[in-house]
């Protein structure tokens, strides 16, 4: 009865055990990644340190093949996220605007199919259809042009058509809440298609395009598969960590340069936070 009368306590005590969890696995498994990346390793035993110092801080940002991958990363990611925004828009508008209901659903679930299916089978198809004999050489080769081969390019192309859909489906939702009486009075004011997208659609879907982006930014931040498979020589900072963690056998290096990507993540979720992107997660 008590539980009955007080639902506050009722929703604590059910949430208490998720709650609990999300601390320890996923905060607690952060707080550790930081702490780490303070100490360093023994150059002769290999063993972890556990003495505090800013030494690895200090290689990271000063050696210029670590800023160049920093960078790297961070353009990738950009690129990723603002050729995805440019293809989903399109689409997101045609399902949710001009298709049938039950063309919609049936759209929806061609767009979510990809998800389904493995991320090295995805992988590992670009990178047959982006080689020197694959499907892209035998389409472009009439016109005279090539294949862009492994590289950074190919990496852009591979991860953006992995995150794709997690760019479409927010903006599909943004779009479908927009209601149809605000275009039309756009319309019957005078406005052209052009100047109904730019000043009545784009600005209420803006949140959900950046709800969009933080999925397709982040992953692509913290990808290190597909510039493996796809990548030729380059590199991302998610390879230096798995480098570090593996051949390297250097754990607080690996947590240090870790610690790039998260921060520049924390930063970007404060920086659209005012957006209401957010909500439409």
């Amino acid at each position: 009865m008590s539980l009955h009368r007080h639902p506050r306590l009722r929703l604590g005590l059910l949430l208490s055990a998720p709650m609990l969890w999300l601390g320890l696995a996923y905060l607690g498994a952060l707080a550790a990644l930081f702490v780490t990346a303070f100490w360093h390793t023994d150059v002769f035993t290999g063993k972890v340190v556990t003495d505090w110092s800013l030494d690895n801080f200090a290689t990271l940002f000063s050696d210029s093949v670590y800023r160049t991958i920093t960078f790297r990363t961070v353009g990738i990611a950009l690129l990723v996220t603002v050729i995805d925004a440019v293809i989903a828009f399109p689409m997101a508008y045609a399902m949710a605007k001009l298709a049938s209901p039950r063309t919609q659903r049936i759209l929806v679930i061609a767009v979510m199919t990809p998800l389904w299916a493995s991320y090295l089978v995805k992988g590992y198809a670009w990178r047959t259809m982006l080689s020197g004999n694959g499907v892209l050489h035998w389409l472009l080769d009439p016109f005279g042009l090539d294949s862009p081969g492994y590289g950074i390019a190919a990496t852009v192309i591979t991860l953006s058509y992995l995150w794709l859909p997690y760019m479409i489906l927010p903006i599909y939702a943004g779009l479908e809440r927009l209601p149809e009486s605000m275009v039309d009075v756009s319309g019957d004011l005078g406005a052209r298609s052009f100047r109904t997208f730019r000043s009545v659609i784009l600005p209420l879907t803006f949140p959900a395009v950046v709800a969009g982006s933080i999925f397709t930014f982040s992953l692509s931040l913290g990808d290190y598969i597909a510039v493996k498979i796809v990548g030729g020589t380059s590199q991302m900072l998610g390879n230096v960590v798995y480098d570090n963690i593996g051949a390297a056998n250097n754990l607080p290096f690996a947590a240090t340069v870790a610690t790039v990507p998260v921060v520049i993540m924390l930063l970007y979720l404060a920086a659209v936070r005012r957006t209401g992107a957010l909500d439409n997660i």
